[in-house]
């Protein structure tokens, strides 16, 4: 469409293509309500105001925002395939996504990135992608690939590539680690997102002086305040394993409104089925007191500016026509979802664009398991009696964990799972390079009285994790998943009770999302069978190898001490 034509049609000569008709404008530019049709052209807003169009729907008093952004997500933690994650959101009033593609570059490298940008043309939602800046995330963990910024650097052409992703090597910052801060001098202006939990004082100072510009990991209002005062936009996270809404929304505040956006960061396909995505963050928001204008531009407006998008983030002429009709504010209800002045979605059902079948992405296979053997999973006492073990504590929705030195006593020399006082044998092995590297450590929490789950989603690195209560069931379930090219498992007695296959680089499904749904949900019914307490066991397990969050972590290498930042030995001397 040529300006002049543009012209003529928001000035009324002309008509419009389409007039949403009746509806009541949120806008986020003048913080207010109003009466007014939308006029649309082609992919654009021209006019506000009372139009002719030559399509004509009327909204009747239903609410017209600007579509959704979510600013940080990885839509690997989905599980789902690009196309019908794009899908399932775009039900929810989500027009647009900022990805990290962090999880597929650690098991595939720049081969990953690519990949989940072929995947993104042709969806309904704008996939946006923040170049991955950790892989590995630490040098305690073996990924499948390493990125340095002399291998991101071409990726930056690319139009739909908008900056650096989450700097979560932090103390490689604040050490002035050359690695990481050429990544970040690479970026000039673009922006460079931030991952620094507890950071404080100096150590934030450092941080936030080489240019990074955001942080999605406070979990109180005290750290988040700290970080608004050193100049960093807050991402107020509400995902299925980290949910800090509720903390975070008292320092949401007129003054203050500008520096906030929502994101997901990690939300599995169960919770985006029954909660929804960036709209359940809003209805969230609203319940707990906040202005819903104030809701919506934090999920809109602030997320557009943040990342340089101009043409996304409010309903406003020469925007792109991608819109969020709700038929109320207060239960975020979407009704219609317009995405470049096409309608994506009605009354929560997708609209299918592509009329033409498109053969999907193809990409290699990423298991790569040296073979296990029984000795593999031994732990060996230093000596006969008791000692002192250290013990990883796994908290609720939450991805960091506690830690705790537990007496153990030794069983013909080998230190084994005590279901009796809920402390489970944890290994992660190495899946990429078959070098056959095992880290083995216990871990509290999941109440499990026999069996083993196993997950190929092991954060960052995405090596094999496994725990149970005995080695046998903990081999089997590791060997199961090479043969369904990554995913999940639940065995006991040597026998699987359930699984869900995740071909995509051992992290994503090739199914739809109901189908994946219904798999996951027969998942952790077999869980719950071997008495498991949490309630997202595999999320859970996921987090308990990423080596830069949490007191004690371990990875394929061994058990690191996250505060120190150092391998430690699980026998405490």
């Amino acid at each position: 469409m040529d300006l002049k034509t543009r012209v003529d049609e928001a000035s009324g000569r002309v008509p419009a293509d389409l007039v949403l008709r009746g509806g009541r404008i949120v806008n986020v530019l003048s913080n207010e309500i109003h009466d007014g049709d939308v006029a649309i052209v082609g992919d654009r807003i021209v006019g506000i105001g009372a139009y002719d169009g030559k399509e004509i729907v009327d909204l009747k008093g239903q609410f017209v925002c600007p579509g959704f952004i979510d600013a940080h997500v990885h839509i690997e933690s989905s599980m789902l395939a690009v196309p019908e994650f794009a899908k399932v959101v775009s039900v929810h009033g989500t027009v647009a996504v900022v990805t990290d593609p962090h999880e597929i570059a650690n098991v595939m490298g720049a081969e990953g990135i690519r990949y989940m940008l072929s995947s993104s043309k042709h969806c309904p939602v704008l996939v946006y992608v923040m170049m991955s800046s950790c892989v590995p995330a630490s040098c305690f963990e073996s990924a499948g690939a390493e990125l340095s910024a002399l291998d991101l650097e071409p990726l930056l052409g690319d139009r739909w590539v908008l900056g650096l992703a989450e700097m979560m090597n932090y103390p490689g910052v604040v050490a002035g680690d050359p690695g990481c801060l050429d990544k970040i001098a690479m970026m000039k202006d673009c922006p460079v997102d931030g991952h620094a939990p507890g950071l404080s004082g100096k150590d934030l100072c450092a941080y936030v002086s080489c240019g990074i510009e955001s942080d999605h990991e406070c979990t109180t209002a005290e750290e988040a305040r700290e970080k608004l005062r050193m100049g960093l936009h807050i991402m107020i996270r509400e995902g299925s394993q980290a949910r800090n809404l509720d903390a975070l929304l008292p320092i949401v505040t007129p003054e203050t409104l500008d520096r906030f956006m929502f994101v997901t960061d990690d939300k599995d396909v169960d919770d985006l089925l029954e909660q929804g995505q960036i709209d359940h963050m809003i209805r969230r928001a609203i319940a707990l007191g906040m202005d819903p204008i104030h809701a919506i531009r934090i999920a809109t407006h602030n997320p557009a500016r943040y990342f340089g998008l101009k043409h996304l983030g409010a309903v406003a002429p020469g925007r792109l026509a991608s819109i969020a009709v709700l038929e109320d504010l207060k239960d975020c209800t979407v009704s219609r979802v317009y995405q470049a002045g096409k309608l994506i979605a009605k009354d929560g059902q997708a609209i299918d664009q592509d009329t033409e079948p498109r053969k999907p992405q193809v990409l290699r296979s990423s298991i790569n398991l040296h073979w296990v053997e029984p000795e593999h999973l031994e732990i060996k006492a230093p000596g006969d009696g008791e000692c002192q073990v250290h013990v990883i504590d796994v908290l609720e929705d939450r991805i960091d964990t506690e830690r705790d030195v537990v007496p153990m006593v030794s069983t013909d020399g080998k230190l084994l799972a005590d279901p009796s006082r809920d402390i489970a044998k944890l290994a992660v092995l190495e899946r990429h390079h078959a070098s056959g590297a095992v880290g083995l450590g216990f871990i509290r929490g999941f109440g499990f009285s026999g069996g083993a789950i196993a997950s190929s989603v092991g954060h960052d690195s995405h090596n094999i994790v496994v725990a149970g209560t005995n080695d046998a069931d903990m081999i089997a379930a590791a060997i199961h998943l090479v043969r369904i090219r990554g995913g999940f498992c639940v065995v006991k007695d040597s026998q699987v009770l359930a699984d869900v296959a995740l071909p995509i680089a051992g992290l994503m499904s090739d199914a739809d999302a109901t189908t994946l749904s219904a798999q996951l949900r027969r998942l952790h019914e077999a869980a719950e069978a071997l008495d498991g307490k949490l309630r997202r066991p595999f999320m859970a397990l996921s987090f308990l190898s990423l080596s830069v969050i949490g007191k004690l972590k371990l990875t394929d290498q061994g058990l690191v001490d996250v505060d120190r930042f150092e391998l430690i030995d699980l026998v405490a001397s």
